[in-house]
């Protein structure tokens, strides 16, 4: 029994990093690289204006430099709704500003935090135009990004949604550095090989353009879901449309530098993913449902792994007070062999998405030195927030979920 543990455990990873590894580098070059716009924004057929919505909570010492790079963006006709939704701070005065300051932005005032989705639901009803460039309130923007990403909504009918690539900006402490290598092999990589089979786990909510008709198919955002990005994503997808992923919307943003932010945001994502895993099962048997499958098994399969790692952790642990079956024991969890092909396969990932994303972010090798903690350090955090995250969504039920603001990290 504990073999078949062990197995699974070790080659669950393996397997995983290979599958987004080849599925990577398969789109890198059957999509980027031939990809007649490789090395500049496209020219589009035409320019439908864009509606930007900027959700904010408490986000006085960072919405200057998102409204600047919104401003400066590369795009014949867009409008800017900036949301306050409760904040506590100076924002409201701040986004009153800037909409005296500039006549293509315009504020929404929102007398209580009611969380992020009710926010964006509330500028949706209130846009003018039929595309939606939704981004944080904390986030700096490339100036090309809505011309790479409205290519794919104007070429295509069924695209309902294009995520953009996020990369980080707080990178002073290790936490930080580790997110540097961490956005390109955990997340570009593998939304480049969930592209390869057909469907996303999520979109990045940091930065995403959504086309209005989708949105209204699926029925908006969800003002329960802890995530609204990962329930929105789903809920296109089941309703038949296409989300993308376009490498070059590149979007700078703030991460945690602490472990307590670090936690919280994680165990957030994790409690979003598990929602996805209880109110989507209803997928199976439905053959017109079938291309979610594969994104649906490997987040199952993750959660699967977590609880069979933890589960190894508290054998080891019983093993030093009781006397436990020979099937059963756990003699140690310091790695062999085993331990070093599962590091090697991990620093062999980072090397092909640093590869990948060379284009979008020069200087990315400087930071690969630090990739060796990241089995460590984010597995056993990866591991600490799935077996929290079932139990306390369980026990949640349905609630609205309102902003808490997050660590952002220690900025330059």
């Amino acid at each position: 029994m504990i073999e078949t543990i062990f197995d699974f455990t070790f080659y669950y990873p393996l397997f995983m990093s290979y599958l987004w590894m080849c599925g990577g580098l398969y789109y890198y070059f059957h999509y980027e690289r031939a990809d007649p716009a490789f090395d500049q924004p496209p020219p589009l057929k035409d320019y439908p204006p864009v509606s930007i919505l900027v959700p904010c909570h408490n986000e006085a010492e960072n919405i200057a430099d998102t409204v600047a790079s919104l401003l400066a963006i590369d795009y014949p006709e867009f409008e800017i709704l900036l949301i306050d939704d409760g904040s506590t701070d100076a924002t409201p005065q701040l986004l009153d500003r800037y909409a005296k300051m500039d006549h293509r932005i315009r504020v929404i005032h929102l007398a209580a935090n009611q969380g992020k989705a009710v926010g964006l639901n509330t500028a949706a009803m209130m846009a003018k135009h039929d595309f939606f460039l939704c981004i944080d309130g904390d986030s700096i923007v490339d100036p090309h990004c809505l011309r790479w990403m409205m290519r794919h909504l104007t070429d295509s009918p069924r695209v309902g949604a294009v995520t953009g690539n996020p990369r980080i900006r707080t990178r002073s402490t290790l936490l930080g550095r580790i997110q540097v290598g961490e956005f390109s092999s955990i997340i570009g990589l593998i939304k480049r090989a969930q592209r390869t089979y057909g469907k996303v786990f999520t979109v990045s909510g940091v930065m995403v353009c959504f086309r209005r008709a989708a949105l209204h198919d699926a029925g908006y955002w969800n003002p329960d879901a802890l995530t609204e990005d990962i329930d929105i994503s789903w809920r296109l997808q089941m309703r038949h449309w296409d989300v993308r992923f376009e490498p070059n919307a590149l979007c700078w943003i703030l991460m945690p530098e602490t472990l307590r932010g670090l936690w919280r945001q994680r165990l957030r994502w994790a409690m979003g993913g598990t929602q996805v895993l209880f109110s989507q099962n209803g997928l199976f048997g439905r053959w017109r449902h079938r291309r979610m499958l594969p994104v649906y098994f490997e987040y199952f399969t993750s959660v699967l792994w977590a609880y069979t790692m933890a589960g190894i952790i508290v054998l080891w642990a019983l093993g030093h007070f009781i006397a436990l079956p020979p099937a059963l024991r756990v003699s140690t969890l310091l790695p062999g062999w085993n331990g070093m092909v599962i590091g090697t396969t991990c620093l062999m990932q980072f090397a092909v998405s640093m590869f990948l994303d060379a284009k979008y972010e020069k200087g990315l090798g400087r930071y690969y030195y630090w990739m060796i903690w990241y089995p460590l350090a984010y597995w056993m955090l990866s591991v600490a927030t799935t077996l929290v995250a079932i139990p306390k969504v369980i026990l949640r039920g349905r609630k609205r979920a309102t902003w808490v603001s997050p660590d952002r990290g220690l900025q330059p």
